[in-house]
Protein backbone atom coordinates (compact mmCIF):
# COMPACT_ATOMS: atom_id res chain seq x y z
CA UNK A 1 0.00 0.00 0.00
CA UNK A 2 1.26 3.47 -0.86
CA UNK A 3 0.49 6.26 1.55
CA UNK A 4 0.07 9.69 0.03
CA UNK A 5 0.28 12.77 2.24
CA UNK A 6 -0.34 16.36 1.20
CA UNK A 7 0.65 19.50 3.05
CA UNK A 8 0.82 23.22 2.58
CA UNK A 9 -2.81 24.18 2.36
CA UNK A 10 -3.66 27.53 3.90
CA UNK A 11 -5.83 30.59 3.66
CA UNK A 12 -4.36 33.24 1.37
CA UNK A 13 -5.53 36.47 -0.12
CA UNK A 14 -6.46 36.71 -3.75
CA UNK A 15 -3.37 37.45 -5.78
CA UNK A 16 -1.16 35.67 -3.28
CA UNK A 17 1.00 32.59 -3.60
CA UNK A 18 1.11 29.18 -2.00
CA UNK A 19 3.06 25.95 -2.43
CA UNK A 20 1.58 22.54 -1.84
CA UNK A 21 3.65 19.43 -1.26
CA UNK A 22 2.87 15.76 -1.65
CA UNK A 23 4.89 12.76 -0.56
CA UNK A 24 4.29 9.15 -1.44
CA UNK A 25 5.50 6.80 1.29
CA UNK A 26 7.22 4.44 -1.09
CA UNK A 27 7.46 3.76 -4.75
CA UNK A 28 4.70 1.98 -6.52
CA UNK A 29 5.66 -0.93 -8.72
CA UNK A 30 6.51 1.68 -11.28
CA UNK A 31 9.86 3.31 -10.55
CA UNK A 32 8.68 6.60 -11.99
CA UNK A 33 5.00 6.88 -11.13
CA UNK A 34 2.81 9.54 -12.54
CA UNK A 35 1.61 12.04 -9.95
CA UNK A 36 -0.90 14.81 -10.15
CA UNK A 37 -2.90 17.37 -8.22
CA UNK A 38 -6.65 17.46 -8.30
CA UNK A 39 -9.01 19.82 -6.54
CA UNK A 40 -12.61 19.87 -5.54
CA UNK A 41 -14.70 22.80 -4.44
CA UNK A 42 -17.98 22.40 -2.56
CA UNK A 43 -20.74 21.40 -4.92
CA UNK A 44 -18.38 20.89 -7.81
CA UNK A 45 -16.78 17.90 -9.41
CA UNK A 46 -13.19 16.99 -8.85
CA UNK A 47 -10.94 18.45 -11.53
CA UNK A 48 -7.39 17.85 -12.57
CA UNK A 49 -5.11 20.78 -11.89
CA UNK A 50 -1.58 19.76 -12.84
CA UNK A 51 0.50 16.65 -13.04
CA UNK A 52 3.55 14.87 -14.36
CA UNK A 53 3.38 11.66 -16.31
CA UNK A 54 5.49 9.47 -18.52
CA UNK A 55 8.92 10.83 -19.41
CA UNK A 56 8.30 13.85 -17.25
CA UNK A 57 5.51 15.25 -19.38
CA UNK A 58 3.53 17.93 -17.58
CA UNK A 59 -0.08 18.86 -18.02
CA UNK A 60 -2.01 21.80 -16.64
CA UNK A 61 -5.64 22.69 -16.56
CA UNK A 62 -6.29 25.68 -18.79
CA UNK A 63 -7.48 27.69 -15.81
CA UNK A 64 -4.09 27.50 -14.07
CA UNK A 65 -1.66 27.73 -16.97
CA UNK A 66 0.86 30.46 -16.42
CA UNK A 67 0.06 30.67 -12.71
CA UNK A 68 0.79 27.18 -11.35
CA UNK A 69 3.97 25.13 -11.67
CA UNK A 70 4.23 21.45 -10.86
CA UNK A 71 7.50 19.72 -10.07
CA UNK A 72 8.39 16.14 -9.20
CA UNK A 73 11.35 14.70 -7.38
CA UNK A 74 11.60 11.10 -8.50
CA UNK A 75 14.18 10.16 -5.90
CA UNK A 76 11.99 11.36 -3.05
CA UNK A 77 8.60 10.54 -4.59
CA UNK A 78 7.44 14.08 -3.97
CA UNK A 79 5.30 16.40 -6.00
CA UNK A 80 4.99 20.12 -5.42
CA UNK A 81 2.55 22.64 -6.77
CA UNK A 82 3.62 26.26 -6.77
CA UNK A 83 0.58 28.48 -7.09
CA UNK A 84 0.73 32.19 -7.76
CA UNK A 85 -1.77 34.93 -8.48
CA UNK A 86 -4.40 32.88 -6.71
CA UNK A 87 -8.01 33.53 -7.62
CA UNK A 88 -11.20 32.88 -5.70
CA UNK A 89 -11.97 30.01 -8.03
CA UNK A 90 -8.75 28.27 -7.01
CA UNK A 91 -10.16 27.57 -3.57
CA UNK A 92 -10.96 24.00 -2.65
CA UNK A 93 -9.61 20.78 -1.30
CA UNK A 94 -6.48 19.78 -3.14
CA UNK A 95 -5.68 16.12 -3.50
CA UNK A 96 -2.50 14.44 -4.60
CA UNK A 97 -2.76 11.28 -6.65
CA UNK A 98 -0.18 8.64 -7.53
CA UNK A 99 -0.45 6.18 -10.35
CA UNK A 100 1.61 4.01 -12.64
CA UNK A 101 3.15 4.97 -15.93
CA UNK A 102 0.73 7.58 -17.14
CA UNK A 103 0.57 8.75 -20.71
CA UNK A 104 0.24 12.48 -21.34
CA UNK A 105 -3.39 12.40 -22.40
CA UNK A 106 -4.38 10.84 -19.10
CA UNK A 107 -2.37 12.90 -16.62
CA UNK A 108 -5.42 14.90 -15.53
CA UNK A 109 -7.79 11.93 -15.64
CA UNK A 110 -8.56 10.85 -12.08
CA UNK A 111 -9.52 7.34 -13.22
CA UNK A 112 -5.91 6.30 -13.85
CA UNK A 113 -4.68 7.00 -10.34
CA UNK A 114 -4.79 4.31 -7.72
CA UNK A 115 -3.52 6.10 -4.65
CA UNK A 116 -4.89 9.29 -3.14
CA UNK A 117 -4.12 11.48 -0.20
CA UNK A 118 -6.63 12.92 2.24
CA UNK A 119 -6.34 16.41 0.81
CA UNK A 120 -5.19 19.81 1.96
CA UNK A 121 -7.47 22.83 2.05
CA UNK A 122 -6.81 26.01 0.10
CA UNK A 123 -8.90 29.05 0.89
CA UNK A 124 -8.71 32.27 -1.09
CA UNK A 125 -10.04 35.41 0.52
CA UNK A 126 -10.40 39.03 -0.46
Amino acid sequence: QVEVVESGGASVQAGGSLTLSCTASRSTKNTNPGMAWFRQAPGKEREGVAGIGRLGTTRYADSVKGRFTVNKDNAKNTLTLQMSNLKFEDAGMYFCAVGGEIWPNYILDHRVYGYWGQGTQVTVSS
